[in-house]
């Protein structure tokens, strides 16, 4: 929901579209807007002066980033960032702070606090911020696909491998092809019945990138799961959902991205079985027979 501080247009919070705006900056205007995402506060304490010292740039530059995110200047831009966290602590009050990252002297409670903190933040801004239009969309190509392919690595392997197992449950063919090379020859196969959903936290891991561009090209209903809208990958995606997660030094996008991703793959697993009620609620009872037949 945005703020009376944010521009209009906005769907998500102010920290989203700067970690989505991000890939697309020059290199000054991007160390502004890693200042605003490893921590918020930061924005919110300093004057424009120091800013541009912490970032090693100019003033100039910390306002032309400003007007690129939507802001007229940076008191607007402050004045956003400070509404939100205030809406944040609000909300949870007794939570550590966004951007606050593991310290090598924090407890092991602090820690698990930490994670607990960066885990749920990263469900609740994906889905405060998931474009349902876009989500209904989804839905829509996935029941009524001949196929659906999906493709993720690292991280984003899991999610792709968990929505997989979800629509074979419910009788949906679903395919996740594992090695590179093969999932890029599988693409070549793919038809316009098809639907290739691609999962990657940055948006621009290469094979994925390809990957969705050779689905593209032979006019399959290409699906981007990303944090970033503008990245590479949702550049070959007929329909983009972005997911929202803290990096930190030591999660680096791998951990809290993916419970978001996660979050994102039971919405569309689920709107698909509501679709197909009968169908998926009598497909999941015989699956659950036949994997436990004493039950």
């Amino acid at each position: 929901m945005a703020t009376d501080a944010t521009p209009r247009g906005w769907s998500g919070g102010v920290r989203q579209h700067v970690r989505a705006l991000a890939p697309t900056l020059a290199p000054a205007e991007r160390r502004v807007a890693e200042a605003i995402l490893s921590d918020p506060s930061f924005v919110v304490e300093k004057t424009i002066t120091e800013v541009a010292q912490a970032c090693q740039t100019s003033e100039t530059t910390v306002v032309r980033f400003c007007r690129t995110a939507g802001f007229r200047g940076y008191p607007e831009l402050r004045l956003a960032v400070a509404t939100e966290l205030g809406r944040d602590h609000a909300r949870r009050p007794d939570d550590y702070a966004p951007g606050t990252d593991i310290g090598r002297e924090d407890t092991l409670e602090e820690l698990v606090r930490k994670v607990a903190y960066a885990d749920t933040r990263a469900i609740e801004d994906t889905v405060d911020e998931l474009d349902l239009d876009v989500l209904g969309q989804v839905i829509d190509a996935v029941v009524d696909a001949r196929r659906v392919s999906l493709f993720g690595l690292g991280a984003s392997t899991f999610a792709a491998q968990d929505l997989q197992q979800k629509l074979l449950r419910i009788d949906r063919v679903a395919l996740f092809i594992a090695d590179p090379h093969l999932t890029l020859a599988s693409a070549a196969l793919m038809t316009t019945d098809d639907v290739a959903i691609a999962l990657s936290h940055s948006g621009d891991t290469d094979e994925i990138v390809a990957w969705l561009r050779h689905a593209h090209q032979n006019a399959v209903t290409t699906v981007a799961i990303t944090s970033y809208a503008k990245s590479a990958l949702a550049a070959h995606a007929d329909l983009v959902l972005t997911t929202a997660a803290q990096e930190s030094k030591f999660r680096s996008g791998a951990m809290a991205s993916r419970i978001a991703q996660l979050a994102v793959v039971d919405c569309i697993y689920l709107g698909v079985a509501q679709r197909t009620y009968d169908a998926s609620v009598a497909a999941l009872a015989s699956t659950h027979q036949v994997v436990h037949p004493d039950a």
